[in-house]
């Protein structure tokens, strides 16, 4: 039975790779603080006895560091997301995504861990000369987020060359599915949409909502993990996305509703689209759940943003205020 560490496992894309772990016959640890993640995401399991659940700080070493011996695998997905929140609490995201991440990939290497599996963010290159876009592209990041989580996958790939730890990062799109986040910061579109739809509000479209984006679902992202980890291959950033492009009007127009436009946000990309080519070549994963498909699953699982947020345009414009305040230019 191979035994596997998932930082961040009560998160939105960790619970469902533990999920498939699970299914795969693994020994699964969760490293969780629960700042963001949620205990519900992985009730489910509450009675397999292959799951350990441990509340614990990746940005504290001396008491996440014993966990990993004896472990095989390592997927890190701890970290703070949302981009509104990390250009007022920069300290914390850089503390979090970076010292914490350091904490991970050392852990890993004193523990002889035979691969570790980093969730980069395609942030990473802001807006993009060319679409879709290839791994080799030029990095922008834009906000601390992206920052953060680029200089994370920069620590895991040196720590790959260095000490030749077997390390992957994978560059995720926008992925969606049921589980995604309901904190209560402004943050990823479904989440905002979907509170909207359940309390009759219109949804608040940035811009002209022709903006599109590679919405990967969040089952394929967990194959990609698995697949990655059980490969050959080591060293290596791929991008994982959808293989295709989407607009804001059209999510709109799967969910159904009203919408009210608000202003378009600076340093945000028109578009993001994975070219995914490498990830086919090297791994032989690519997406197998179109979007209309993934749509219409989210809004069987609605019930789940019952109690998150609802977000109207003057809640908006004050929660980001600090954006157009240090990104307009």
């Amino acid at each position: 039975m191979k035994k596997a560490i998932v930082t961040g496992g009560a998160g939105f894309i960790a619970s469902h790779l533990v999920d498939k772990l699970l299914e795969e016959g693994y020994f699964v640890l969760v490293l969780d603080n629960f700042s963001t993640g949620r205990p519900d995401n992985l009730k489910h399991h509450k009675e397999n006895k292959n799951l350990k659940i441990e509340r614990a700080d990746i940005t504290d070493f001396v008491r996440i560091s014993p966990y990993f011996k004896g472990v095989d695998q390592v997927f890190h997905l701890a970290a703070l997301a949302d981009i509104v929140p990390s250009i007022v609490n920069p300290s914390g995201y850089y503390r979090s995504n970076v010292d914490g991440t350091f904490n991970v990939v050392e852990a890993a290497r004193l523990n002889g861990i035979k691969k570790l599996v980093y969730a980069a963010s395609s942030s990473c290159y802001g807006a993009p000369d060319a679409y879709p876009t290839k791994e080799a592209a030029e990095i922008r990041p834009q906000y601390p987020y992206a920052l953060t989580k680029y200089l994370g996958e920069q620590l895991v790939l040196h720590w790959g060359d260095v000490y030749k730890l077997p390390v992957i990062s994978l560059r995720l799109f926008n992925v969606y599915g049921p589980r995604s986040r309901t904190s209560g910061t402004y943050g990823a579109v479904f989440g905002v949409f979907l509170a909207q739809k359940l309390n009759n509000k219109p949804f608040t479209v940035v811009g002209d909502g022709r903006q599109t984006r590679d919405f990967v679902f969040v089952t394929d992202v967990a194959n990609a993990f698995f697949m990655a980890a059980n490969s050959n291959c080591q060293q290596e950033v791929m991008n994982v996305g959808s293989g295709n492009t989407y607009s804001v009007n059209r999510l709109v127009e799967l969910l159904g509703g009203e919408v009210k436009y608000i202003p378009k946000r600076p340093g945000e990309p028109d578009c993001t689209f994975a070219d995914t080519a490498k990830i086919k070549k090297l791994l032989g994963w690519k997406a197998g759940v179109s979007f209309e498909e993934g749509v219409e699953e989210i809004l069987k699982n609605i019930e789940y943003w019952r109690d998150a947020p609802v977000w109207t345009p003057e809640t908006i414009k004050d929660a980001t205020k600090d954006w157009f305040k240090y990104l307009s230019k």
